[in-house]
């Protein structure tokens, strides 16, 4: 059975292969449930803790999730860029 990406996985700055996308997907969907730490996330997504900050700087450099807070270790947040974008592709 063919598994489907979040929308966000995908990256304008980057090439989007399978395997990153996968793992973006998974992260995704943990940061829509609740804001939470890369300990956190890898935890939960069966990833390693550098496969996940790898990405997570991917993301945030894209603006699709941003750090809060301003000591260690950083809580991780989803925004609506991600979303925006690929609802403003669809419009043109």
């Amino acid at each position: 059975m063919k598994r489907g990406f979040h929308p966000r996985a995908f990256l304008l700055l980057k090439r989007n292969v399978r395997l990153g996308l996968s793992a973006r997907t998974r992260i995704l969907q943990i940061l829509e449930n609740q804001e939470v730490n890369i300990k956190t996330i890898a935890g939960s997504s069966e990833l390693n803790y550098g496969v996940v900050a790898h990405h997570l700087r991917l993301l945030e450099a894209e603006r699709v999730v941003v750090r809060k807070g301003d000591k260690k270790p950083f809580v991780w947040v989803l925004t609506g860029a991600g979303q925006q974008r690929l609802v403003n592709s669809k419009e043109q």
